[in-house]
């Protein structure tokens, strides 16, 4: 059996800047062990799979895997797929509807960019979160704490999440998923998230999160529309906007990387 991967880097202008994603567009689905298998050998933060849907009003149905998991919703992975079918797999669409565990996924194309309908996560203030919090941000001051899917820490400026140095290794005893932001000099907010119960220490650009991150800044800003930038080694930029209670925008670019042939028995 022959698969055709693409490799795209999700939420950047630029080669070599964002999230890179395996994309493998399938007939049908495989074992579930067997695409496990597929993302660990790819080695990625993330793998999607897609396969022509049967369902009503509906395009294609997705799945992502970490290389150690399967995850219920991934942003850039699902961005880049979008790249795929809009540019290479079916040229005349604008408009794709995947089906995921998360609910229906709508995606448009407009000019250069990808926008991603996506469920808002609005994470709401907890007191109940792990009491080396702090020793597991390297002592960095914490402004409040916050959970929907991940537990959302905001600390006090962008210089604080730059410089932040979690340990992994303590952060893996309490937490699976995490993301850490605050204001932005230049945009509306900044992020970093990290998944080390995933397998993933920090993934460079994380659209998933921002499905928690808009509501969150949106309600402290007052804005609808906003500029977002992750704050990992490569970097990326992310489009935002609240639509509604229920619905967020997530927005961005992409830049292929590579196509290629898994081969398998």
């Amino acid at each position: 059996m022959k698969l055709t991967l693409y490799q795209v880097d999700a939420f950047t202008d630029g080669l070599f800047g964002g999230n890179p994603a395996a994309v493998i567009p399938l007939k049908k689905w495989l074992d579930t062990e067997l695409l496990q298998k597929i993302a660990l050998e790819n080695n990625l933060s993330e793998t999607v799979f897609f396969v022509p849907s049967e369902k009503k009003g509906v395009d294609y149905d997705i799945r992502w895997f970490t290389p150690v998991v399967e995850i219920n919703l991934c942003g850039h992975a699902t961005l880049a797929s979008a790249y795929i079918l809009f540019d290479i797999l079916e040229k005349k669409k604008r408009k794709l509807v995947f089906h995921s565990q998360s609910g229906p996924l709508i995606i448009r194309k407009e000019k250069s960019r990808f926008l991603m309908d996506f469920p808002s996560w609005k994470p709401e203030r907890v007191a109940d979160y792990p009491a080396e919090l702090s020793r597991i941000l390297n002592g960095a001051e914490i402004t409040g704490v916050y959970r929907y899917r991940d537990l959302l820490v905001e600390l006090q400026d962008e210089e604080a999440v730059k410089k932040c140095a979690p340990d992994f290794t303590l952060m893996k005893k309490h937490v699976d998923k995490m993301i850490i932001t605050a204001p932005g000099k230049e945009v509306d907010f900044v992020s970093r998230f990290f998944a080390p119960g995933a397998g993933i220490n920090e993934d460079p650009v994380t659209g998933s999160a921002h499905s928690q991150l808009i509501p969150f800044w949106s309600e402290k800003s007052g804005k609808k529309k906003m500029l977002a930038r992750q704050l990992s080694e490569r970097g990326g930029t992310v489009y935002c906007e609240q639509l509604n209670a229920e619905r967020v925008i997530i927005g961005g670019t992409c830049v292929f990387y590579m196509k290629g042939v898994i081969t398998l028995p």
